[in-house]
């Protein structure tokens, strides 16, 4: 059988694969569609079309069945994916359950996951803050892991890209450390969180700043935005439903609807991605190899360029199953770094407090944003006993007492008054972790899955340096809610929380400029076989404390159009 001849070759032959359909898949979609080029975009999970899958979108509270709280049983025999915050009855169906996707940990990993067409995008939190110049050069300038081989320069003009598409709104805000985007009009502070502000503009002279969060909600859809058939975001705070108005960005809304109105688009789900297929002649990668989930059935399709964006472990996981005799230890992988220097978000404090002041307003309706404070620790200079830094999101609302006490009348007059107590104020850490080496991802010898592809072993874990800069947090956050006149002021440490359960997990195909010590090229190619690209966490050669998605949705953008230019120059 040769590769030009064969009949069943060409009709699995595309110009572009995309693995995973998430928030950097979709964007690679979109972006090569918008080309021109035949595009097949495979999903290890089910379908999820936009509106009409979402089972629960317009449900009322009284009509399910557990008044939205998961049984006991369900949550039992999903002991990881029940920690997450987003597993409810609404929206248990577009989380993975622990024992149909089991993985080895060596050490406490909450691996939380979304297998179907989007993926995660239909979960995230929505934070959209850009990247600064310090963020890049964070690790060349304390001294500390492998150095970013692009600066904020590079990636303006594609975080403006996929700003102005996905709709992201938020203020301008002038700040050095947290550059400004391409904005759509901005929630309102509550008057307690414009309290908060003021008094950190005062006594820290503009040092902390206390801004209202960016996130990808439509608060003034334009005309980009009504072409991709989205609308004014509603406020609901029921996005981990799937939004049937489009009012958060999600793939399903947005990118790959955009796609699959080219006509050049083929989506194929429930396709486990096993291996890239590399052709020793070529010196390149001709194709994958897909298990089809359900059949089992065993497939290959072949393309120019591959994307990989099955988020970061499962890229990792793929990439060091691609085995050959040029790469025994996976594609790529030629230095063995493949899989190590795993990093994520630290999530393991937060503050609560009281505002007695302020009585006479209260906030009202919902908001899906808070306020956030930027990154302020060892931003230009190392400053403390810890390397890098942390953000921390901020709000304070006024929610009804419930008094339900007496009986009869007397406890429906009571459960009829509507009473006000003080504000209630939060605050959640975000800390930077450091990659190491000894944070890794690795296959199993011997475990293999439902579909013949190796269990993941993953040994990743705190250290020293996240517990001083969450102590750090505490103690600075004490400090500004005090400034503050706030009260009852508390560290809540969160003893159970493990590495993974912040869904922000990157790294381990890391982007650099020596390929003795990173994996990819300033482009996101591997070094050492260039039309495959990495464009998902896993690229990340550190984390910074923003989250991530708008800068995987960047990187995907430039990557993606760089290649089509690779791809007319016959580079690829």
């Amino acid at each position: 059988m040769t590769y030009i001849n064969n009949k069943a070759v060409k009709k699995n032959t595309f110009d572009v694969i995309v693995i995973g359909s998430g928030i950097s898949g979709g964007w690679a979609a979109k972006e090569f569609c918008d080309h021109g080029l035949k595009t097949l975009v495979l999903e290890r999970g089910k379908d999820v079309k936009h509106v009409v899958d979402y089972p629960t979108a317009m449900m009322e509270p009284w009509e399910f069945e557990h008044l939205g709280q998961v049984p006991k049983k369900l949550k039992d025999e999903s002991p990881i994916a029940s920690k997450t915050y987003i597993y409810k009855e609404d929206s248990k169906h577009f989380i993975v359950k622990d024992k149909e996707h089991p993985y080895i940990q060596e050490k406490p990993f909450d691996w939380i996951r979304g297998y179907q067409v989007g993926g995660k995008s239909l979960l995230w939190a929505r934070g959209t803050q850009r990247w600064s110049k310090y963020d890049f050069d964070g690790p060349a300038r304390d001294g500390f892991d492998v150095h970013w081989p692009i600066g904020y320069e590079d990636l303006a003009p594609w975080y403006s890209h996929v700003e102005i598409f996905a709709g992201i709104s938020g203020n301008k805000d002038g700040l050095e450390t947290l550059p400004d985007g391409e904005f759509l009009k901005p929630h309102e502070q509550t008057c307690v969180e414009k309290h908060f502000s003021q008094k950190m503009k005062e006594h820290y002279h503009g040092k902390r700043p206390v801004i209202i969060g960016r996130c990808a909600h439509l608060t003034d859809p334009q005309p980009i935005h009504y072409e991709q058939g989205r609308g004014q975001c509603q406020h609901r705070n029921l996005c981990q439903r799937g939004c049937p108005y489009g009012g958060y960005f999600s793939s399903n809304a947005s990118t790959l609807p955009w796609a699959q109105r080219t006509g050049n688009m083929t989506m194929r789900p429930n396709s486990v991605v096993h291996s890239i297929i590399y052709d020793e002649k070529t010196g390149k990668a001709s194709g994958v190899n897909v298990v089809d989930a359900i059949t089992k059935k065993e497939r290959k399709f072949y393309a120019k360029v591959i994307f990989l964006n099955a988020s970061t472990i499962n890229t990792n996981l793929i990439l060091l199953n691609s085995k050959s005799s040029r790469f025994p230890n996976g594609i790529g992988n030629d230095n063995e770094q493949m899989g190590k220097y795993i990093h994520f978000h630290s999530f393991i404090t937060g503050m609560s407090a009281e505002y007695d002041g302020m009585l006479d307003s209260k906030n009202e309706g919902t908001r899906p944003n808070g306020s956030y404070i930027p990154r302020f620790r060892n931003v230009k200079e190392q400053e403390t006993d810890f390397l890098r830094g942390y953000a921390a999101g901020f709000s304070a609302t006024r929610s009804p007492v419930t008094n339900s006490e007496g009986l009869g009348m007397e406890l429906k007059n009571n459960l009829n008054k509507t009473e006000y107590g003080n504000w209630h104020v939060g605050s959640h850490f975000m800390g930077e972790t450091v990659p190491k080496e000894t944070n890794y991802v690795k296959l199993d010898d011997k475990q293999i899955d439902a579909w013949g592809v190796p269990l993941l072993r993953v040994n990743v874990e705190l250290d020293d340096n996240d517990r001083k800069m969450a102590k750090d947090y505490e103690e600075q956050m004490t400090e500004m809610l005090t400034v503050a006149g706030f009260k009852n002021i508390k560290a809540n440490r969160k003893t159970t929380w493990n590495p993974g359960l912040d869904i922000h997990e990157m790294g381990g195909v890391v982007m650099g400029n020596d390929p003795k010590t990173s994996l990819l090229n300033k482009w996101n190619q591997l070094h050492h076989c260039k039309n495959v690209f990495v464009t998902d966490g896993a690229c990340m050669t550190s984390n910074s404390t923003q989250n991530p998605s708008l800068t995987y949705m960047a990187l995907t953008a430039r990557a993606a159009n760089y290649a089509v230019e690779e791809l007319k120059k016959g580079n690829l």
